[in-house]
């Protein structure tokens, strides 16, 4: 079976954060703090927008159904495991191993979210891990404002650049097809739920559900950086929160995160719901994934203590 973690370059991104000074909010360069009538007339993401608009429009047009917020709660959740499984914990961070054939289908749950692709995705994360909160880092709270950290960086040439730092993504075919054809599992998840359900079931099950779950993942890059706990000094702003927690499926635990990134959880004391992780357990279980890495005992013990 294929190994797929053995191949990574980790960038720094597998293992503990040492601490450091918290960063300063630094100047922006001046392509980079522009506002104003800018932000809202964007050069890039129009598309994100007009998905935005789509939604809105829809839902007013076909309104809401039992049958319609089912189903989009269904695909949230499967979506929501999807980038946090996918995107975040094994490919940005290889936090566990499997086959060629399991990593393929977590890239589809993945882009199911149209987040774009794996290997954007992991590009972008593994960029913020290594200058978070600095000047670097498009997505910080502390450096670029909440609005721009939580979606403002999307409409930016920003969003569009390659770090270099996904070489072990890049090697594997079935992932360049997926980066060419970013939104092909979303599109036929949107069709499918078309077809199934109708104009409602587009718009009410299939784009609802897209936009929230947008938002949800967005929370993490903006909210987390502002809101909630330090339990561990990490040398920025990460911060846990229960709620955001529940909201992304156990994401919210980011200051937990922050410390121990290549862990597979991210809810280090029993109290802290982590979905994500229970379904991975359940996953290693069957067989489909296996080696899950753990945070040092020591820290386990300190998130028990409070």
């Amino acid at each position: 079976m294929h190994n797929a973690a053995e191949d990574t370059e980790h960038y720094g991104q597998t293992g503990s954060r040492p601490a450091l000074p918290l960063p300063e909010r630094t100047a922006l360069p001046e392509r980079a703090a522009r506002r104003g009538l800018a932000a809202l007339l964007p050069t890039h993401g129009r598309a994100f927008i007009a998905v935005h608009a789509i939604t809105l429009a829809g839902v007013l047009w076909t309104g809401l159904s039992w049958k319609t917020t089912a189903w989009a709660l269904v695909q949230y959740l499967v979506v929501m495991f999807g980038v946090t499984a996918g995107f975040h914990r094994y490919f940005s961070h290889r936090a566990f191993k499997t086959s060629r054939a399991f990593q393929l289908v977590l890239a589809v749950l993945a882009q199911l979210s149209a987040q774009r692709s794996v290997i954007w995705w992991a590009g972008h994360h593994r960029h913020h891990h290594r200058y978070s909160d600095r000047p670097e880092d498009v997505h910080s709270p502390l450096q670029r404002g909440l609005w721009h950290a939580h979606m403002g960086w999307l409409l930016t040439e920003e969003a569009e650049v390659e770090h270099g730092n996904v070489k072990d993504l890049e090697r594997l075919p079935e992932l360049r097809f997926l980066d060419r054809w970013r939104l092909l599992p979303a599109t036929v998840l949107g069709v499918s739920s078309w077809l199934l359900m109708g104009w409602q079931g587009l718009f009410a099950g299939f784009f609802l559900s897209l936009v929230l779950s947008w938002h949800a993942t967005f929370t993490i890059n903006s909210l987390t950086h502002v809101w909630g706990r330090r339990r561990f000094d990490t040398g920025d702003d990460s911060r846990n929160s229960f709620l955001l927690a529940l909201l992304t499926l156990g994401e919210g635990w980011h200051n937990n995160h922050h410390r121990y990134m290549g862990a597979a959880r991210q809810g280090f004391a029993w109290y802290e719901l982590d979905i994500s992780y229970v379904v991975l357990r359940l996953l290693a279980a069957a067989g489909l994934i296996w080696e899950l890495r753990e945070p040092p005992a020591a820290l386990l013990e300190q998130a028990r203590q409070g």
